[in-house]
């Protein structure tokens, strides 16, 4: 048994085809298929079930694929090791950030990174929290920028900043007559929010509980930007993350964002790795950048269009 099948079995449990797997391995069909059998029969069991369209793996050859990857990626905090002690701020990470912040956090943290870590690669991936979670578990991300509570005892967590949340209402809605409001202002009234999946929906949720508000029936967004332009074509109001509506991004004539009075509704964010991640004194400098985040940059005060009233200055939660 050597590495390279081992690379074989989990490209093959991937990709659930031969021709696939062997492209994606940079071998031939045939070269992938006969090192597949050699490990079967090194093992004394079935690995694969072959069909004439699509290849299922046994029971057993499941475990072993998920064992493989965790063997594999061991060998990866290995290599990962010796290039950070030859060089602690080279190499690559591969971070993973969910939709509703990559876009709105990273403008404002990638020039930092680059500019104090010059000769770092940097692997970005934009994916759901479920999916960046399995991909840290199973080695394929180095670390994740996510919302908490994360609830595994094998991924270290780094607290990053608190981010407020702010109401999006249009232009002549009952709401936007508010300079501030509080959370049971918006009992009884329907929100806009995303699909399935989206960690922003599940917190959107639970404001919803304790507000005594709910969710619009008939409609659920796949992307943030399609909230906002759902409110901005008055359709209905929603909850916006406060960097979501901080420049760069522009400010819509159409929307009207409300700030809440007292201690708002927010999200946590933190920095997740392996506890058992080769490279984590590094990861840990890493999330200094995001921790070092300009104090105006959190503050709870939206910003507005020009030609609205101008909201009272919020202070932002340290």
């Amino acid at each position: 048994m050597n590495l390279r099948d081992l690379r074989y079995l989990v490209a093959l449990a991937e990709h659930r085809h031969f021709g696939r797997a062997a492209s994606a391995s940079f071998v031939s069909q045939p070269t992938l298929s006969t090192q597949i059998r050699k490990l079967e029969e090194e093992l004394g069991v079935a690995l694969v079930e072959r069909a004439p369209r699509k290849v299922l793996l046994t029971e057993v050859g499941r475990e072993i694929a998920q064992r493989a990857r965790e063997v594999l990626n061991e060998v990866e905090q290995i290599r990962a090791a010796a290039r950070r002690t030859r060089d602690p701020e080279s190499g690559t990470v591969r971070l993973g950030i969910f939709p509703t912040l990559g876009p709105y956090l990273l403008p404002h943290v990638v020039p930092t990174i680059r500019t104090r870590f010059p000769r770092l690669e940097l692997l970005l991936t934009e994916e759901k929290t479920e999916i960046v979670l399995k991909q840290l578990r199973e080695g394929r991300l180095d670390a994740g920028i996510l919302a908490l509570p994360i609830h595994d005892d094998q991924l270290h967590q780094e607290f990053l900043f608190e981010e407020d949340f702010v109401l999006a209402v249009p232009e002549g809605h009952e709401l936007a007559t508010h300079s501030t409001l509080k959370l049971g202002d918006l009992a009884d009234q329907n929100l806009l929010l995303l699909e399935d999946g989206h960690c922003l929906r599940d917190q959107a949720l639970e404001v919803c509980q304790l507000a005594g508000a709910v969710e619009r029936s008939g409609f659920r967004a796949t992307s943030l930007e399609t909230l906002r332009q759902m409110v901005a074509a008055g359709v209905g109001i929603t909850l916006l993350p406060t960097l979501a509506v901080k420049p760069p991004v522009a400010p819509s004539a159409d929307i009207h964002l409300v700030e809440f009075r007292g201690r708002p509704p927010s999200r946590r964010i933190a920095m997740v790795w392996r506890r058992s991640s080769a490279i984590a004194p590094f990861l840990k400098r890493l999330a200094e950048v995001f921790q070092s985040l300009p104090r105006e940059l959190l503050a709870r005060s939206a910003s507005q269009p020009a030609r609205k009233r101008p909201h009272a200055a919020a202070v932002a939660r340290t």
